[in-house]
């Protein structure tokens, strides 16, 4: 079922979501975020680094709609960062899960570059949960990011969209990926109501 907030995710990815945002947001700041999100078990008890699926989609969508609502627009802002910080940790613990250790990128063209750590992305999700409905779409000059089970939207409902975290870690992606910046526009998404969600890089 799209977003399904029953859908399971690896504590793994929790855990880099809490230390990015204790990066971002000091300790104080996490603690407050997880006390607002009703996820205060986690405080001063992180969740393992393993692949085993043991946190519910809800609880992580809660966390980053707890970020958004502490801070209002500004916590839009630290949710990017949060998501960059946490791509980075991924890189430095899961690359082998992602499939990126040892290619050889730098051979590769810029676009091919870019498909190839968005599907590594997508397909590290896939391997913790099969049920995750991903693709990587090329047109128009844009290559997108697609997801039709979303943890961060999943039981939520508003009008702007609500992967801001997303857009921090696939903005961080594409530019380890290329050695360059590039603008990521999330043009739908499941919490408005869509059916799925498609972030946009812009070269």
């Amino acid at each position: 079922m799209p977003n399904n907030p029953d859908l399971m995710m690896a504590n793994s990815l929790m855990l880099q979501a809490l230390v990015a945002i204790e990066e971002v947001m000091g300790k104080k700041g996490l603690d407050a975020v997880l006390r607002a999100s009703g996820l205060a078990k986690y405080i001063d008890n992180l969740p393992e680094d393993n692949l085993e699926p043991a946190i519910s989609y809800s609880d992580y969508a809660r966390l980053n709609q707890a970020i958004e609502d502490f801070y209002g627009r500004g916590g839009r802002g630290f949710l990017k960062r949060i998501g960059r910080n946490s791509f980075q940790y991924g890189i430095k613990e899961q690359s082998a899960l992602m499939g990126i250790a040892g290619v050889a990128l730098k051979l590769m063209p810029k676009k091919q570059r870019l498909k190839f750590i968005l599907n590594g992305m997508g397909n590290a999700l896939r391997k913790i949960n099969p049920d995750t409905e991903f693709w990587v779409d090329d047109r128009d000059g844009k290559v997108a990011y697609c997801i039709r089970e979303c943890s961060i939207c999943a039981g939520r409902t508003q009008e702007k969209p609500a992967g801001h975290l997303l857009i921090g870690s696939i903005s961080e992606a594409a530019k380890w990926a290329t050695g360059e910046n590039m603008r990521v526009n999330e043009t739908m998404c499941m919490a408005k109501g869509d059916p799925y969600g498609r972030f946009e890089v812009e070269e």
